[in-house]
């Protein structure tokens, strides 16, 4: 592995570790900070879109035009824009609706678990649905690895980028993971235990894609892959990050969070440029 591959991997280790950032702040903070929270979901939405949009999606045409031309290249561009939509869409749905990490828990919850208990039947108890939330968001942090790395491997001020939006939007995951696990145990380590190895499938799968693509990795391949990691990034911020920042707070934070991210990130890019 040369340089550029580690310095990809670091990030996606940096990125998906932050799920245990959300653990301690369940744990040291008294009170969620919504309005915080619910700016930095939407400035984490903001810097994924601009770059899947103004970026990986033109990087991924250009790419495949100088490889396939004209009239070939704009329609795989979109086809793998689409593909990536699709896959990370057919996860979403495949994980069950009550362990899908889109409803967000709060720090306050930690003390008051007895409401997570009367919300779950005789069949489902706490720490099932801790583990099921862990394994949920290790599922959902999978492809996310890959788009760090991919991006990152294009361009190390991209990688940094995405890395840091993945980051920010792990923080209230590994509080999701870390409230019924404690309810459940009792045990702040076990908590954060979980919660630790939820993001530990990020570099998995960034070392996984890596792996399976790197006999192949030409300029058509990795022209797909731009493509389809940044329609993988559009869904996570549609599906998943501006709907969990509108419920943190109100609508209008989220909003500003997300022009404040675009704007981050084109004056961030234009000023490397």
């Amino acid at each position: 592995m040369n340089d550029n591959v580690l310095f990809a991997l670091g990030l996606t280790l940096l990125a998906g570790l932050s799920t245990g950032i959300g653990s301690l702040i369940a744990f040291f903070a008294k009170k969620t900070n919504t309005k915080l929270l619910s700016m930095a979901l939407g400035f984490s939405a903001g810097i994924m879109i601009y770059i899947s949009m103004v970026e990986l999606f033109y990087e991924s045409r250009d790419l495949l035009i100088s490889v396939l031309g004209k009239t070939s290249g704009p329609w795989i561009t979109v086809a793998a824009f689409l593909g990536g939509i699709v896959f990370i869409g057919v996860i979403d749905r495949l994980v069950p609706k009550v362990e899908n990490p889109h409803e967000p828990l709060k720090v306050e919850d930690m003390d008051t678990c007895e409401y997570l208990k009367e919300d779950l039947t005789k069949d489902n108890t706490l720490m099932r649905a801790g583990l099921l939330t862990a394994i949920a968001i290790a599922i959902h942090n999978f492809p996310e690895g890959l788009a760090t790395l991919a991006s990152s491997l294009r361009d190390p001020s991209l990688g940094i980028a995405t890395a840091l939006a993945v980051a920010i939007h792990n923080i209230p995951e590994g509080i999701s993971v870390s409230v019924p696990i404690y309810c459940a145990t009792g045990s702040k380590k076990k908590a954060f235990r979980f919660s630790f190895l939820s993001g530990l499938s990020e570099p998995l799968g960034a070392i996984i894609g890596y792996l399976i693509l790197m006999p192949f990795l030409n300029d058509a391949v990795f022209g797909i892959l731009l493509g389809f990691i940044a329609g993988i990034m559009i869904f996570i911020s549609l599906d998943e990050l501006l709907p969990l920042a509108r419920k943190y707070d109100e609508a209008h934070l989220s909003m500003y969070g997300l022009v404040l991210g675009m704007a981050v990130m084109a004056v961030s890019l234009l000023m490397i440029g």
